[in-house]
């Protein structure tokens, strides 16, 4: 098999996060694990303007901070002109591009794309909480390994609401996953996942997180102050308990994006071979 070339979009705009140590680690997981020749560049987009080209097979583009709603910043453009090209390049080519939103790409996504309403949340959603998979969900490979719901990391002060069906069948996308179901609350559950085609698919959580590092992470005095101070110590003490059980975030840090890059190898695999024998 011929190498695979991953573009890692870093969107932290320079802000320490442990997101990318999380997708990096992942990469080189399944790397080593599968024996699978995989080579990265990281692109750090927000801060230094940095956009790759259409010369990698797989892109990963990470969550970060601050508002994905319009803005004036200079990579802006070049970033939506990136997702467009790799939605025009799988229309036209047989060999396709794999891309994977996380969090803060996968909400600019759905605002470029015109897909759902981006808006800021009435109070933020941080935490490990259950995400429950749509009809599609459940027969989407990618979710087969997971329970319904499934837990998944969640930090963000948007959301995206009222998916335009319209234009979502339009595009041949699909809703893979809602969040936490909240009876006594009267608003809208925001959309988690979703697959736009069948290379390119985000979520609004974060499936990179991994359960050992956050864990190390949230036991510093600095990040434990900050969440009790913010969230209270019974939603401190849930979280670590939670990054302790192997059937919540490290069961989704198994699955979902290890099965995107190892789906991504085979295709390639398969095409490459198809080539050697014609």
């Amino acid at each position: 098999m011929s190498l695979v070339k991953i573009a890692v979009l870093d969107m932290n705009n320079n802000h320490a996060n442990e997101g990318m140590r999380c997708i990096l680690q992942l990469i080189r997981s399944v790397q080593g694990n599968d024996h699978a020749e995989l080579a990265f560049n990281v692109f750090n987009v927000r801060a230094n303007n940095e956009i790759p080209g259409l010369d990698y097979d797989v892109y990963i583009s990470s969550g970060g901070p601050g508002s994905p709603l319009a803005s004036e910043e200079s990579w802006e453009e070049p970033y939506f002109a990136l997702i467009d090209q790799l939605f025009n390049w799988n229309r036209q080519n047989d060999r396709k591009k794999f891309v994977f939103l996380i969090c803060h790409s996968f909400q600019l996504t759905i605002r470029h794309l015109e897909l759902g309403l981006l808006s800021k949340r009435k109070s933020t959603s941080f935490g490990i909480f259950p995400v429950h998979k749509t009809d599609d969900g459940c027969s989407d490979d990618l979710f087969q390994g997971l329970a319904d719901p499934f837990y998944a990391v969640d930090s963000r002060d948007y959301q995206i609401t009222e998916p335009n069906l319209e234009r979502i069948n339009e595009l041949g996308a699909s809703i893979l996953c809602l969040e936490k179901i909240r009876p006594h609350v009267p608003l809208d559950r925001a959309v988690m996942a979703m697959r736009f085609s069948p290379e390119i698919i985000g979520t609004q959580f974060h499936p990179e997180a991994d359960n050992e590092g956050m864990l190390r992470y949230f036991l510093t005095d600095e990040k434990r102050n900050q969440i009790v101070t913010n969230f209270g110590q019974e939603k401190y003490d849930e979280m670590v308990a939670y990054l302790q059980d192997p059937d919540k975030i490290a069961l989704t840090e198994s699955v979902i994006l290890p099965g995107f890059l190892r789906q991504a190898i085979a295709t390639f695999a398969s095409s490459d071979q198809f080539i050697e024998q014609n």
